[in-house]
Parts: structure tokens; sequence; C-alpha cells
């Protein structure tokens, strides 16, 4: 399980996946179809999200388990650059379709 920072033109997403990268083929289809084809996004410490997000965090985990190949975690920017440091992002990864 991998969680990534998504940066879109409607802001900031949270999200978890079975992927284990944000550019595979089955998962840029999972964002396509939620409206989102251009992003930076950065990969995040999975077990930072659980520590702050607790038991939100384990219901997503155990979706992603059960087969989901994407959940969006939190889609609140204040609540997610509160929540992390810039140090503890992974490099950008730029995407457009």
């Amino acid at each position: 399980m991998r969680s990534f920072l998504v940066l879109t033109e409607n802001g900031p997403l949270l999200v978890m996946t079975s992927h284990s990268c944000i550019t595979e083929g089955g998962l840029l289809d999972s964002l396509r179809r939620k409206g989102i084809d251009k992003f930076i996004a950065y990969e995040v410490p999975t077990d930072r999200l659980h520590e702050y997000y607790g038991l939100p965090f384990e219901v997503i985990a155990a979706d992603i388990e059960r087969g989901k190949d994407l959940r969006v975690l939190d889609f609140d920017g204040p609540h997610i650059f509160n929540c992390l440091s810039f140090a503890e992002l992974g490099r950008a990864i730029h995407y457009e379709n």
C-alpha cells in the first residue's frame, strides 16, 4: 500500500492506493474517472498517516486490502498541510495526459 499527496487544479488530495507508483496505468484510469488528468504527486510515508488519521486511515486501508485500487483519505488542503511536513514528502512526480 502506498500513499500520495496529489496536487490538482482543484486542490490537494491525500490518496491511498494498492499500486506501487502513482503513474501505473490502472491508477491513472481511476484518477481520470475522478476528473484528474494532470497533477504533481509526492509519496507520503504511510505509517505517518496512520499515526495522524487513526481509525479513518484503518478503514481506508482495509478497503485497499479488499481490492479497491484508490481511496481518498483527505481533501481538506489546510488539514493536509498541517499534518505533513515538506521534509516527509518524496520526490515530485509530474504527470499530464
